[in-house]
This record gives structure tokens, sequence and C-alpha cells, in this order.
């Protein structure tokens, strides 16, 4: 993995003129959205004002400057947007790893964010972008930002379907070939979670969707972790010491609150995050490193977690 010096040196060197060049579409952007919300909020006015003809006029010339003024905003943006995930997001990936491929539009399938039973409830679809994939050594890997979602339907007053989508999880999604064969599945998730315990429906140490409680010996990961499984053999087989050792690091390293799950030949990780990552701020200037060093950071999270882990080292059947 690269430095953080060399990090600084792409960004004093390359990303930081390209920001500076991009700041032009950004302040754009920034004013033609405000003109846009400011003439609507004017045509909404006007139409709780008395219905003269002159109000009615104006009423309309305030909705049509909206209409103008949005399209004219958001034809910037998107071209400005394109511009940063080209020039910048994928830069940083590169400096992690020139061998990885990304792409900005796409992200993890809902077939393997389902396959990860993480989460109780199954999505029925699952939206997202910043696809990145690849090798590290030997072993395959996807990572994306996903929002997934179920749906209800409902009837409404009128006898009209009604149908809604709910949020089950937002944030980065990633999976990994795991260098051991598994039959059952093992989940490992954050000791203080009350929302788990919500998700379950039962006690702590009991789950139907999850399995039944693991108790490790390791004082602690237990701190930090619950770990639920079908079977305590393989729960400890996959959670060795070392490997535990590997999760509480990972976890010591960042911060983030992290949900594991190794099941097949796969092991999922999903981090929550409530707002959009790796996306340009309009409100403020793009020229800053703090956010070119989180984007890194959160990249280089693919690489920690499995050099941590050790997926590399292939023991028996895995090659």
């Amino acid at each position: 993995m690269e430095t953080q010096e060399q990090l600084k040196s792409l960004y004093e060197k390359e990303l930081k003129p390209q920001l500076a060049d991009m700041e032009k579409m950004r302040k754009f952007v920034k004013k033609w959205r405000a003109l846009a919300i400011a003439s609507l909020i004017l045509a909404i006015l006007f139409c709780f004002s008395d219905y003269t003809l002159l109000q009615i006029i104006g009423g309309i010339g305030f909705f049509v400057g909206a209409i103008y003024a949005g399209v004219k905003a958001l034809g910037t943006y998107n071209k400005y947007h394109k511009q940063f995930k080209s020039e910048v997001v994928r830069k940083v990936i590169h400096l992690i790893n020139p061998a990885y491929k990304y792409n900005s539009a796409k992200h993890i399938e809902v077939y393997d964010y389902n396959k990860a039973a993480i989460f109780k409830r199954k999505a029925e679809r699952c939206l997202g972008d910043d696809l990145v994939f690849g090798k590290i050594d030997k072993t395959p890997f996807k990572f994306s930002e996903v929002k997934t979602q179920y749906k209800t339907t409902s009837t409404n007053d009128n006898g009209k379907t009604v149908t809604q989508w709910h949020d089950i999880f937002r944030g980065l999604f990633f999976f990994a070939e795991f260098n051991k064969n598994i039959d059952g599945q093992t989940f490992v998730f954050p000791e203080k979670d009350r929302k788990m315990v919500n998700l379950f429906g039962k006690e702590k140490d009991e789950s139907k969707h999850h399995g039944e409680l693991v108790k490790l010996e390791n004082p602690e990961f237990e701190k930090t972790f619950s770990v639920y499984g079908t079977s305590q053999q393989e729960a400890r087989y996959i959670l060795t010491p070392v490997m535990m050792e590997a999760i509480v690091n990972i976890h010591k390293r960042y911060g983030y609150k992290m949900y594991f799950s190794f099941k097949g030949e796969n092991v999922f990780c999903a981090i929550p995050f409530n707002r959009n990552l790796f996306e340009p701020n309009i409100k403020r200037s793009g020229i800053n490193f703090a956010d070119v060093e989180e984007m890194y950071m959160l990249f280089s999270l693919i690489e920690t977690i499995i050099h941590e882990m050790n997926l590399n080292t292939r023991i028996w059947t895995k090659d």
C-alpha cells in the first residue's frame, strides 16, 4: 500500500490543480441551484397571494425561472460529478493499486448482498455506485457503496395499490474469497449494537436467523463483538486467535461499526454510513486534502481487511 507521503504528493501535483480547475463548475452549480430554490419559493408565495393577473404572471414567471435555473445547475453538476469521479476518485484508487478496476456507476448486486445474510430481511433492490474490484495477491474482492431496500404494498382509500420502499442498509459493502471451506454460517456483530438485538427479535444469546451465540476465549474481542453461528466448532475454526486479533485491530484502526459474515466461499463485511461517500461537495470548496485523505482511507480498508485477516494464506483445499 502506498504511503501517506505519496498521497500528499499526488494531491499537490495532480489532484489539487484539477480540483482548482473544477472550482468554476462547483461555484456555477451552487449559484444556479440557489437561484432555482429562490425562484421556486417566490413562485409558491405568489400562489398563496391574491389572484390578480399581475401576480399570476409573476408566479408563472418565477416557476419558469426555477425550472431554467434547475436545468442549468443539473447539467453542470452532472459534468462536474463525472469529472470528479474520473480525475479524482479513480486516481486515488489507482494510487493504492493500479490493477484495481473501478466503475463509478456500478455497485454490488442484490444477490451478493443477500448471500451474506447479515440482516434478517432480504433486500429486493440494491442501489449504489463506486464499484471497486480486483485481486489482492491471490484474493478476489468486490467493494462498493450500497443502499438496500425492501418493498411493501398497501391499498389506499381510493382502492389503489401503493408501493413503498424502505431502507435496510446504507454504507459500504465488501466481500472477498475466504481461505477456508465453510459449510455453515458464522456472523460477527458489534457487541453493543442494540439495533441488532431488536432485529433478531430475541434475547441476545439466541437468534433463529443467525444461529446460536458462540463464546470465544478472547476477552478483548468479546468486549467489542458478539459471534453467532450454525456451528460452534466451525465458528472456532474460522475465528482463530489470529483472526480475532485481526478483527480487533481493524476496529481499533478505523473505529467503524462493522458486521462480518463468513459463509460459503466468502467473507462479507457491511459498514454503515448515513451519508454519501466519494461524492463532490457543492456547498464548500473541493480543494481540500482532508476529503481526499478520507477517500484514500476508505478504499484502503479493502487491503487492510484482507491483509489483517491473512486471507492470502491458502490452506488445504484452497489454492
